[in-house]
């Protein structure tokens, strides 16, 4: 299967930075918890002298998702939205080893990570895109949604959209869950040194699962000069 960015999206993206991880052996019964306080607190040491919205890392994201016609405010990109949850809450949920160890180096490192089941997605291709419209998208709820054309969206061979505005939410077909055994896990950024940021993200999450056998993490950052990243096989969906 192949990730890409479409050439539409990095032309009026120009600060984009990508990378992804693919993984085998997952499974729900990891302990992750020091992990997860670990790199949380890291987050709310940040928090303590400047709220998310002040991150140069979130106002690259508002800025993108105001280039694309959103009210940032209305439609905060994940990392955003999982550092206010922190700032309010002091702790963030709980809901699978591997979506809370991302979760946690996502507020750690204030970019958004998306992470998907490999087998609920229908390959050969995976591309952020700007959506025609009548792609499907399965919300948390089990509602069907319809990307509006032109939102940026993941969307895979079938047509079925894997994400809202881009990094804002993803869906409930392709979440992480107790089954899950293969998982792509995407980092982006928008700010200044970005790169570096993703790089560092990929880095860690590799060592973090790789630690916990048999999971076996593959990485790729995603360039101009290496736009796609392939992984795995064609997916199995039920």
């Amino acid at each position: 299967m192949i990730l890409r960015h479409a050439e539409e999206v990095r032309a009026a993206h120009p600060g984009l930075a990508a990378g992804a991880l693919h993984a085998t052996g997952v499974d729900g019964t990891a302990e992750v918890e020091a992990r997860v306080a670990e790199y949380t607190s890291r987050a709310l040491a940040r928090l303590a002298d400047d709220p998310e919205s002040q991150f140069p890392e979130v106002l690259a994201w508002r800025r993108a998702f105001a280039r694309t016609g959103l009210r940032p405010t209305q439609y905060r990109c994940a990392s955003e939205s999982l550092l206010r949850r922190l700032r309010k809450e002091g702790s963030l949920p709980r809901i699978h080893p591997v979506v809370d160890l991302c979760n946690a180096v996502s507020v750690a490192y204030a970019v958004p990570i998306a992470v998907l089941d490999v087998d609920r997605i229908t390959g050969p291709l995976l591309e952020v895109r700007p959506a025609r419209g009548d792609e499907e998208y399965t919300a948390f709820d089990g509602r069907t949604e319809h990307p509006a054309p032109g939102e940026v969206t993941y969307a895979d061979s079938a047509g079925r959209a894997h994400a809202r505005r881009w990094t804002n939410r993803q869906s409930g077909h392709s979440a992480v869950r107790d089954g899950t055994r293969r998982v792509l896990v995407v980092a982006e950024a928008m700010h200044e040194g970005g790169a570096d940021t993703v790089a560092r993200v990929l880095e860690t999450l590799a060592k973090e699962l790789g630690a916990r056998r048999p999971v076996t993490p593959v990485t790729a950052l995603l360039t101009d000069a290496a736009p796609e990243f392939a992984f795995g096989d064609a997916a199995r969906v039920p």
